[in-house]
């Protein structure tokens, strides 16, 4: 994390490098490019108001400074200048004075102060800007006048526009890079020079060699910065996570859920994940208790029902006329039950889905009522809306459901129970209600944990082991509804279990009225 979180400012330093030297390269660069417009305008404009009459032109000391005719034939050069390339016109040292670059009758030496004279032999070739007539050396110059341009600048003026360029040239041995600048200039006698002038770019190269340097000199300790300080700083960030980290190891290794990892006062992503942490240690301790509680419990009911069967084995087996069979059948049963309640409660904990099957509750409780025995307390049902009540579930853990609350009922039942089912809105709600002592308000969802009854009930008790409320509830859940105890209005107890309304519900049931009516309606054959 550290050499990734180095690499990446590594780069991005670089990347920042580069633009402030190139931003760095092209200021110093506008900077000698108007500092050569500037000396090619004073000098243009030097020549420009020259009035001759022995007067020496004066050129800048130490600048590539060249003055040239429209046919590039060398007028003048600046002192020291020794070789120049960029402005199109080559220049040489010559001994001899220069030449007046007056275009006056009577030709007038020039020559700027410690300037180097034009050798006419050795100077530019014309290059044909259509001045017509030959430009030769101001040795040789005749009162012959070219006609003026319209693009000339006037008289005793200079153009306003520079051309631009670049190049090298040498002054006094030393060679350097320079940006030119040529401007055009009409002198008083009205002929038209140009003047180039250069800026060095001495003090650029210096400048960016200087500052590429300091940064390669700067970026390592720059960069050994940033990796310890990223060191530091992600080290006490993480310091709590490793804090987690070894907690929950020493949980694993101890096997001891009541531990807990420590929270972080900050309010960070840290401090949500070790609540988060501790929130689902607890979860998963409750759930350890809990399925530790329901293994004991699942043993002493399953103990109870086995040894009275073996006891009753062994005396039938000791003495065959005091066997009790049908004890021995009603041990088998309780077993048998108490089995099936267990397998169904471990496949409702592992997760398991209900179908999607169509299932008619209203029908369903007229089967599992149906099929009660006729000895035990009467039940009472009632569908009501006189169409069909589907759900989507499992028809068997539904019947399941059903069953379970029926026999809660008729367990606790003094002379009846009343089961009804019937849609309220987009639910099916099926109450279950008996006259019998109820269930205070305090213990009315301790009743749904597993293995829990009340000690009205263990005396009352006739061999449930307290899963059946527990399972309805579990069923319930898992069927996307609710199961509620409350009280009836007889006063006993009155169980309440609302599920959705099965999709298409609606459509199938306005068919089923609707089919209904119109058999009712068709008059009877013959």
């Amino acid at each position: 994390m550290v050499m990734g979180a180095t690499a990446v400012v590594a780069v991005v330093l670089v990347a920042a490098g580069l633009a402030v030297l190139m931003s760095l390269r092209a200021n110093l660069t506008e900077q000698a490019q108007n500092q050569a417009n500037d000396t090619a305008r004073s000098v243009a404009l030097g020549v420009a108001t020259w009035r001759g009459g022995g007067a020496r032109l004066s050129l800048p000391e130490g600048v590539p400074v060249q003055v040239t005719d429209e046919h590039d034939q060398l007028l003048a050069v600046g002192p020291g200048l020794e070789s120049i390339s960029g402005t199109g016109v080559s220049a040489v040292r010559v001994s001899r004075p220069a030449a007046s670059p007056s275009p006056s009758p009577s030709p007038t030496p020039v020559a700027g102060r410690n300037a180097e004279p034009a050798d006419n032999h050795g100077g530019g070739h014309g290059r044909g800007r259509g001045r017509g007539g030959d430009s030769g050396s101001d040795d040789h110059q005749t009162d012959d006048r070219a006609t003026p341009r319209a693009s000339d600048p006037a008289v005793g003026t200079i153009d306003g526009k520079a051309r631009e360029s670049s190049g090298r040239a040498v002054i006094d041995g030393r060679s350097a890079p320079y940006r030119f600048a040529t401007v055009e200039a009409t002198d008083l006698g009205g002929r038209t020079v140009l003047v180039h002038a250069g800026a060095s770019l001495a003090a650029r190269e210096t400048a960016v060699r200087s500052t590429g340097l300091a940064m390669l000199a700067g970026l390592p300790l720059v960069l050994l910065v940033v990796g310890g300080v990223t060191w530091l700083v992600t080290r006490r960030a993480l310091a709590p996570v490793e804090g987690i980290r070894r907690e929950m190891a020493a949980i694993t290794t101890s096997e001891d859920l009541s531990r807990r990892v420590p929270e972080p006062a900050s309010r960070d992503e840290v401090a949500r994940l070790a609540r988060t942490t501790n929130e689902t240690l607890t979860a998963l301790e409750a759930a350890v208790d809990r399925q530790r509680r329901f293994v004991a419990d699942a043993s002493h009911e399953l103990r109870s029902p086995i040894a009275s069967l073996r006891t009753q084995l062994e005396v039938g087996s000791a003495h065959p006329q005091l066997l009790d069979v049908p004890g021995a059948v009603k041990d088998t049963e309780r077993l048998q039950h108490l089995a099936a309640d267990l397998l169904l409660l471990a496949r409702l904990d592992a997760g398991e889905r209900p179908g999607q099957g169509r299932v008619d509750l209203g029908a369903l409780l007229r089967e599992e009522v149906g099929r009660r025995p006729a000895d035990r307390t009467p039940v009472s049902v009632e569908v009501g809306g006189g169409g069909r009540c589907e759900v989507t579930g499992s028809r068997s853990q539904l019947a399941r459901v059903i069953g379970n609350l029926v026999d809660n009922a008729q367990r606790h039942a003094r002379t009846r129970v009343a089961v009804s089912v019937r849609r309220q809105d987009e639910r099916i709600v099926l109450t279950v209600a008996d006259d019998g002592a109820g269930v205070p308000a305090a213990e009315r969802e301790r009743i749904f944990e597993r293995f829990v009854r009340l000690d009205d009930a263990r005396a009352r008790d006739d061999g449930g082991a307290g899963l059946g409320l527990a399972i309805a509830r579990d069923v319930a859940r898992r069927h996307g509804g609710t199961l509620t105890a409350g009280e009836a209005p007889s006063g006993g107890a009155l169980f309440v279990l609302r599920l959705p309304v099965a999709e298409g519900g609606d459509s199938r049931a306005n068919a089923t009225a609707t089919a209904t009516s119109e058999n009712a309606q068709e008059p009877s054959a013959g």
